[in-house]
């Protein structure tokens, strides 16, 4: 009896954890992508004078918001929760990947992005961006484990 108890102690635990990561990427894409459409002149302006995305810069302005807000959408569904989890790791990767671009291989650092973000250095940047890749590959394997269970 004891022994039930705790596991649904820790089931209940990874849920909880799930949920806290969740709503810290629903969070972080509704914040993103509210930030760059509500001042969608100086996001265009930045990405426009980024030595990597300049040429695609007219497009990114609009569909890198349009995908966070579809992503922050689904981690709010829970059939699409664990694609949301997987989605957040993609992009949050493809930032990151950018960032490591910018401090490593160009000349020309930009301005980072908009908003609060915009006060960190692209070194903490980098760190806040590894930071949410962590969480989305635990909230990966919470979730999985929590689908593997409801099958059983």
């Amino acid at each position: 009896m004891e022994n039930q108890l705790a596991l649904k102690i820790r089931a209940f635990d990874k849920k909880l954890i799930v949920e806290i990561i969740c709503y810290a990427f629903f969070i972080l894409f509704l914040y993103a992508a509210s930030s760059k459409l509500f001042d969608y002149e100086k996001s265009e302006l930045q990405m426009s004078k980024s030595p990597i995305i300049t040429d695609f810069a007219f497009i990114l302005v609009w569909l890198v918001p349009a995908i966070e807000i579809i992503i922050a959408v689904m981690l709010l569904i829970h059939r699409t929760l664990l694609l949301a989890f997987y989605a957040s790791l993609g992009i949050m990767s493809l930032f990151t990947a950018y960032i490591v671009a910018i401090l490593y291989f160009t000349d020309n650092i930009p301005c980072s992005c908009g908003g609060v973000l915009e006060k960190m250095s692209w070194d903490q940047h980098l760190v806040f961006n590894v930071f949410f890749i962590a969480l989305a590959v635990t909230a990966i394997l919470l979730q999985t484990k929590i689908n593997e269970k409801k099958m059983v």
